[in-house]
Formats: C-alpha cells, structure tokens, sequence
C-alpha cells in the first residue's frame, strides 16, 4: 500500500514539473535523472529541476533584455542618420534652388550680351555645314586636304567663333570658288585598278575632271584617295587628257564631265562589244561565230571568183582566139568545133555549154540565201529563250529587282540585233553576187546567140 501510494505522489510530481515547464525545452539533466526511490529523494530532484528551470529562464530573459537593448541603440542610430540625410536634402535643395537662379541669371545676361551675335552664329554653323558637304565632295580636296575637320568642327561648335575663324571660313570658301576654275597640275598618290599605290602627277580641271598619265581618275570622298577608272573612256577622250597634261600654256581641248564624275562613270560602266556579245549566249555565239564566218567566206569567194571570170570574160571579147579559162572562150571553142554544123545543132552545143558553166557561176548563192534565212530566225530564237529566262526570274523573284530580269533581256535583244546584224548584209552580197551572176550569164547568152545568128545568115546567103 505504502509502494502504490510513493508512486502515486511521483507520478503526480513529475506531471506537475512537466506542466510548469511545458514551453521549454526539457534538458538532458531531466532525462538523465533516475527514478527516485523515496520521497527524500523526489523531493531534491524537484527542487534541482526547480532551480535548473529558473536559471535557464533568467539567461533567457538577459538574453531577451540584451537584444531589446540592441535594437533600441540601431533605432537611435538609424534615426539620427535619417535626420542628418533629411538635413543634408534641405541643403543640397537649397543650393540647386540658388544655382537654378544663377543659371537664368547668366542666361539672361548671355542673351542681353549676345544680341545680334546669335543670328551670326546660326548664320555661321548652316555655312559652316553647306561648306562641309561641298568640300567633302569636292575634287580640290584631292588637292588641298584637311578642310573638312574645320568646317565641321564650326558647324558643330556651341560657342562664339573667333574673328581667326570667320576669317579662314571665308578665306576657304574664296578659295574653292577660284579653284572651281582652274587647271591645275599637283603630286598625288594614285590607287591602280590592281590596288597598288603609285604617285605622279595629277592634272585637275576644275572640279569635274582629274587625269594621270593620259588616264581619267576618279576622287573617293570616303578615303580622300584618287582611283584610276577601271575602264577608261574611248581613246578620243584620253587623247585630248595626254595633250592637256603636256600643254605648258595657251588653251588645250579637253572633255568635261559637268556632273562631277556621275556621266563618266555612266560612260565607263557602258559594256563593251565583247560583253554585248557575251549577254547573247549561246544562241548568240552561233550566229557571230558560224553563220556570219561561213556567210562572208562564201560572199568573199564569191566575189574573188566571179570578178576573176568576169576579167577573163572582158579580155576574151577583145579577142579572137578562144581562151579554155573563161566560160565565153570554152563557148567560142565549141563554136569554131562547130560552125559547120546546122543552126539547130550548133544552138544545142552552145546551150550545152552555157549549162555546164552556169552552175559554176551560181555556186553558193542558194546557201548565202540560207544563211540569211537562218540568222534571223536564230536570233528570234534567242529572244524566245531570253523572254523565258526573264519570265522564269519574275516567278522566283517577282518585279521588284529590276536587276534580275536584265540578263534575260539582254540575251532577248542582244540575239535579235546580232541575227538581223548577220541577214541584213547578207542578203545585201546575196543581191550583188547575184546580179554579177546573172550579167555573166547573160553575156554567154548574148554570145551565144550572136554566134548562132551569123551561122544562120551564113546559111541563108550559101542557100
């Protein structure tokens, strides 16, 4: 009875020390005590928790009372320095107030002294700026560098110029006006079409022209440098640039390009005839390099040939003896063979023998006649596939690059020009070796007739 009730008053002890300490946290000393065995015993591990509890509670409040401390003193200090920040704000918007009123102060006294200068300055900065892009452009510049940076830096200044200034403003204005008019003649580095780098002498007409060596030069504003045309004008044109760079005085020819460089470099971009016939293509090369080649060959012995007989035919009516290298001796040959003959058999000879010659003198007509058929039908073919090249770009590409469709258009062109280019004289030699053919036959024809007429009549007389 005496064991029920001990463990009856130390569970109840121990739920009451549990329930005082709920909120903290038990320590390794509660949970390492042993079970008590008498109440002696139960009493001291209950006072000994007691006081382990309070002094944990004291240390907390310290620590607790420390902290409030702390955050007291950060307060304070945080305080202090806003109000110092709030101090220097009143000062720093006091003095912006003060510098405010100092800024329209001297804004109203500058604009009081400047009166009538601002208008010169405005005046000063739009010349300054119109000059800028005239001597940037300029081919003098080549000549005399180093007055863009001036011009530029008085166009973009903020501040009054100096009377030094205005003066070299007007000075370079003066002078551009008079070199607009001049020849002048000065050393130079130019920049060959193979990128090398060689100095001579540059003779400058004005501002539109400038040529080295018999050669025109173009002036590229962005480098400041002077570049030799990669093709130069006809050799007209670099005649008349040699002899103005060898003229010492008086007044020498010379061609002017009057939009400063845009009309020569027109002239210059301008294909040559080896790149209009290479625009042609293939359709192209046919008609240049085989119909026109075989047409004229044909054409040229043609006329070596019938002028020849036509000499031979000439000397042998002055004569009386028949020559075998013409047509109209191998007719008077067949003839003397014949003259005894009747009229209608000696008719049939001499048919004979103008028929054997006639193709001879014919030969090669018909293909000149072809060949003449054939360019122009070649050069619509060309146009043909040219039209379909451009017609295929349209749909890839559409109109809006007017570039893309030039290739086929110039083969469209380029073949029509060189198939009628070919017809055009070849039907002209065609007529001509034709005509000369025919009067030679009829030369034979009238001799021949001739010669039958005085059979007959002597026929007639013996009858």
């Amino acid at each position: 009875m005496k064991k029920k009730l001990f463990g009856m008053i130390v569970a109840l002890a121990l739920a009451a020390t549990l329930g005082h300490g709920q909120e903290q946290p038990r320590t390794a000393e509660a949970t390492a005590l042993p079970r008590p065995d008498t109440l002696e015993e139960l009493l001291e591990q209950v006072r000994d928790l007691r006081a382990t509890e309070q002094r944990i509670n004291r240390e907390r409040e310290q620590a607790f009372l420390a902290a409030r401390d702390r955050q007291r003193e950060l307060l304070e200090e945080a305080r202090a320095m806003l109000a110092a920040e709030e101090r220097r704000a009143d000062e720093l918007r006091e003095t912006f107030d003060a510098n405010e009123n100092l800024l329209a102060e001297l804004e109203t006294t500058l604009a009081q002294r400047m009166g009538t200068m601002g208008e010169m300055f405005g005046a000063v900065r739009q010349v300054s700026g119109d000059a800028r892009g005239v001597f940037d452009a300029s081919l003098v510049s080549a000549q005399i560098p180093g007055r863009s940076p001036f011009v530029a830096g008085l166009a973009e200044s903020q501040r009054l110029p100096a009377i030094s200034q205005l003066e070299r403003l007007w000075f370079e204005l003066l002078r551009e006006m008079r070199e607009t008019g001049r020849v002048a003649t000065f050393p130079a580095e130019v920049v060959s079409p193979a990128g090398g780098i060689y100095r001579t002498d540059v003779t400058r007409v004005g501002v539109f022209n400038a040529v080295a060596d018999g050669k025109f030069l173009r002036y590229l504003p962005e480098s400041g440098q002077l570049f030799e045309l990669t093709r130069q004008p006809a050799a007209r044109y670099r005649s008349l640039a040699r002899d103005l760079q060898r003229a010492e005085a008086g007044f020498a020819p010379m061609a002017l390009d009057p939009s400063r460089g845009a009309i020569l470099g027109l002239i210059v971009q301008t294909p040559s005839l080896i790149e209009r016939i290479r625009q042609g293509g293939l359709v192209g090369y046919i008609i240049l390099l085989v119909i026109m080649p075989i047409g004229l060959l044909i054409c040229l012995e043609r006329f070596i040939f019938l002028g020849l007989v036509g000499r031979r035919m000439q000397r042998q009516l002055r004569s009386a003896e028949p020559a075998a290298d013409n047509p109209l001796g191998r007719i008077m040959q067949v003839y003397l063979a014949n003259r005894n003959d009747d009229v209608e058999t000696l008719e049939l000879r001499l048919d004979e023998a103008i028929l054997k010659d006639t193709p001879k003198l014919e030969r090669g007509l018909g293909a000149i006649k072809i060949l003449a058929a054939v360019a122009p039908l070649l050069g619509l073919l060309g146009t043909v596939i040219g039209m379909i090249i451009t017609f295929q770009a349209i749909t890839l590409f559409g109109t809006g690059d007017p570039k893309l469709m030039a290739g086929g258009i110039s083969q469209a062109l380029v073949t029509t020009v060189l198939g009628l280019a070919t017809a055009i004289p070849l039907v002209l030699l065609h007529s001509i070796l034709s005509g000369k053919s025919d009067r030679l036959v009829q030369i034979l024809d009238e001799q021949s007739a001739g010669y039958v007429a005085e059979i007959a009549e002597r026929k007639g007389q013996t009858a």
